[in-house]
């Protein structure tokens, strides 16, 4: 018997569209891929270099638990440069990617009947985490004309003796917002702990992320190398953690994923001191394809009322269009073409919206609006 527990897991959509993209490619129709939250870019030089250095030098082996301390101290060091907080390496727990860290976070904090608010729309994956771990996430709907920023009256409403956290991702993923200073302050007074997922810090085109340890020490943040800089497929993130929390974590390092690899926190290591400039030339690149997409989107007829300014993503109104996002992804996959993402993958307040990714080639990005351009007439019967 399957467990009830995976039984009752979700699928993440923009997978299955990935999924049924690839399946039309083997079948030779070309297909332009706005659907995916993944940079196009090649690793930095300075990384692919350290890599095979690493490799060369024989960092094939077991690392500490947590991570290698020479990784753990660069995080220390980006953070207090970035944000000038002070955390300590023993503070730090490096996974292959976030979400074993996510996994280790959640199994070491939360209880059957625990409950963590997280924003309507969310990233896909986030209800899952805390559902496998007999938690109930709670749902804080947040709005276009807001900037999909959480209003922190109506986190106060949804807190309960039950709630262990509440989850913040700036910027976020769907919709490339910020959260802005002052709401961060506010969350910061009084969620019992933050859990804040900053994996797209870095990439903010209009004014400046901040980090919650900005605020407060009672919390939580998930980041790592594969947003920023382009290392999705090496697989490294890590968790900042309160202190009391870090023997819990690292005994479910070792039990169910014994260290990273070796080689690529090497490569973290490189990629945190070395790897600037590269950084800044892919975020100017990401800047121009935003500003292209935003103003391409609203031509065709796609609502937009507060500009995402951070990560890779437009989150567009196509509510004129139909209230089934999920049908109209596959029907603009089907007949124009162009991977995206439906809004309900993201909650029931994303319904009506689609996700559009800027992790692609301009030119790409052109041909897909016009194919979209072409659809959305056809559809409207325009010719």
């Amino acid at each position: 018997m399957i467990s009830n527990r995976v039984k009752e897991m979700t699928s993440f959509i923009v997978m299955d569209v990935l999924e049924k993209a690839h399946e039309m490619e083997r079948e030779g129709i070309d297909v332009i891929h706005l659907e995916v939250g993944e940079p196009d870019f090649d690793i930095p030089p300075c990384v692919r270099e350290a890599v095979c250095k690493a490799l060369a030098d024989g960092y094939t082996h077991y690392t500490h638990s947590m991570g290698m301390i020479e990784l753990r101290e660069a995080i220390c060091e980006h953070y207090l440069n970035t944000y000038h907080v002070t955390i300590h390496p023993e503070q730090v727990v490096v996974g292959s990617g976030t979400s074993p860290v996510m996994f280790g976070l959640f199994a070491a904090l939360l209880e059957k009947g625990d409950q963590v608010i997280i924003s309507d729309p969310h990233y896909a994956c986030y209800p899952n985490f805390i559902r496998f771990m007999d938690a109930e996430p709670v749902t804080v709907p947040v709005y276009e004309e807001d900037g999909f920023q959480y209003r922190p009256e109506a986190i106060r409403e949804k807190i309960t003796l039950h709630t262990k956290g509440m989850f913040i991702n700036s910027p976020s993923n769907p919709t490339g917002n910020l959260l802005s200073d002052n709401r961060m302050k506010a969350i910061a007074e009084f969620a019992p702990h933050v859990i804040s997922d900053e994996i797209y810090h870095g990439l903010v085109y209009e004014g400046r992320e901040h980090s919650i340890l900005e605020f407060t020490d009672n919390a939580f943040v998930f980041n790592g190398f594969s947003k920023l800089f382009a290392m999705t497929g090496l697989r490294l993130g890590y968790l900042i953690a309160p202190k009391e929390f870090i023997r819990p974590i690292r005994k479910i390092q070792q039990n169910f994923f014994i260290s990273p690899n070796a080689t690529v926190q090497i490569a973290g290591v490189t990629a945190l001191r070395e790897a600037g400039e590269d950084v800044a030339r892919m975020r100017e690149t990401y800047d121009r394809r935003r500003r292209f997409m935003i103003r391409r989107l609203r031509e065709i007829g796609f609502g937009i009322t507060v500009e995402p300014t951070g990560a890779f993503y437009v989150f567009a109104n196509a509510k004129h269009i139909t209230d089934d996002s999920y049908a109209l992804a596959f029907d603009i996959l089907e007949k124009a073409h162009v991977g995206v993402t439906p809004g309900i993958d993201f909650g029931k307040n994303g319904e009506g919206y689609i996700r559009f990714s800027y992790g692609n080639s301009m030119e790409n990005i052109a041909e897909g609006m016009n194919r979209l351009e072409a659809y959305l007439k056809g559809v409207r019967g325009e010719g």
